[in-house]
């Protein structure tokens, strides 16, 4: 196990001045966008500044990290933690947890509804569901039932439905997010993966896309009939390039651009990251990428960025969309697994926050990326 280096804030004349200058501006005192990352194989999660791809606070402390949601008005971030079966609270502005909250069971990813009052988490082990966590009580109100177990819990983009999918019972459960009642199921032939949803111009979902185990590529679900219209592979890798045995699932992780004109899609398989157009579907970008893994990617609300989790090499691809080029790779903790995009109250002047020197890794906890990951549950 890697020895924590105390000192990681603020070191240097230049960082100091660089972080001060960073705490004093008005507007980003108040707010700041940012990258969430967890680190499923370490004891931190990070937080990556989207305007200088540099990491600039670290959460320490929860070991098996897996999904990571921001609260809508910035002031929390809830993290499912997988070594403890818990919720864990942290505070934005210290960047400390401040709760941890007992779930039903071992959970996976998570969302939180639009209005914050909120969080979802899906339970992988069995008999699986999605936790209901009330965020003005910090407890578990009740568990809604679900076909199979969890992977990912999802809400909708309108706020109106929230999504939940099983690998193992290959169905996608659908709640309405006003009676937390079911709304529709549907089963499809192969575990269900990462999902992303795209908008008809009133803000009502229009396309679920989903990931599938075993499949380079997705499916696309409208969601209003309930039934998938199409099912789309990723390119074939061309001459001279060679897939990425270490990982997952083929395909995972994908994003809708906030003008709904793009949809990312990671192929880990490929080792890459693809753009399709919307609503045709037609490749119009590739990127090959510097690090490993493409294991979930999250968008810059402004939809230019696109951050993609390398669990193999241990970093973060900052991808330009319009040039599909890799224009940064962030080094993070150990096997990094979900991000998420949101605005964080920032703090004029915290320790936890600001730029981080040396190493960032933080400690290496269970088993490493690969076959045994898998078998395990650390998809």
């Amino acid at each position: 196990m890697m020895t924590r280096q105390t000192s990681r804030w603020c070191l240097g004349a230049a960082t100091a001045i660089a972080v001060c200058a960073w705490a004093a501006s008005p507007a980003r005192a108040a707010h700041k966008v940012v990258i969430v990352q967890t680190n499923s194989a370490g004891d931190n999660v990070h937080i990556i500044d989207p305007e200088t791809n540099k990491v600039v606070g670290q959460i320490d402390g929860i070991e098996v990290n897996h999904g990571a949601a921001i609260a809508p008005d910035g002031s929390r971030i809830y993290i499912s933690d997988e070594a403890l079966s818990t919720l864990d609270v942290v505070d934005a502005k210290t960047l400390k947890v401040v709760k941890q909250i007992p779930l039903s069971g071992h959970p996976n990813n998570l969302a939180i509804g639009r209005s914050g009052k909120r969080v979802y988490v899906g339970i992988i082990q069995a008999p699986g569901g999605v936790d209901v966590i009330d965020t003005a009580s910090l407890q578990r109100v009740k568990t809604l039932p679900t076909k199979g177990t969890i992977h990912n819990a999802y809400v909708t983009p309108d706020g109106k439905y929230v999504v939940a999918g099983s690998i193992q019972g290959k169905t996608i459960n659908v709640f309405d997010a006003t009676t937390e009642e079911p709304a529709w199921t549907l089963d499809m032939d192969l575990g269900i993966r990462p999902m992303t949803f795209s908008a008809n111009p009133d803000g009502s979902t229009k396309w679920l896309f989903t990931q599938l185990t075993g499949f380079n590529g997705f499916a696309v679900v409208d969601f209003a009939t309930h039934k998938e219209i199409k099912r789309i592979k990723n390119p074939d890798l061309p001459p001279g390039r060679s897939t990425v045995p270490e990982g997952s699932d083929p395909s995972h992780g994908m994003a809708v651009t906030s003008d709904q004109k793009t949809l990312v899609v990671c192929s880990r398989l490929n080792n890459a990251l693809y753009s399709y157009s919307l609503p045709d579907l037609n490749v119009i970008g590739t990127v090959f990428l510097g690090g490993k893994g493409a294991g979930w990617v999250t968008l810059t609300p402004d939809g230019k960025k696109a951050y993609v989790a390398n669990p193999v090499t241990n970093d973060v691809s900052v991808v330009d969309i319009k040039s599909m080029k890799e224009v940064a790779l962030i080094p993070v903790g150990f096997v990094p697994k979900r991000n998420t995009t949101g605005i964080l109250q920032s703090p004029t002047r915290q320790p936890r926050w600001g730029a981080v020197a040396g190493s960032q890794r933080g400690s290496r906890v269970g088993v490493p990326w690969g076959p045994a990951a898998v078998r395990r549950g650390r998809r």
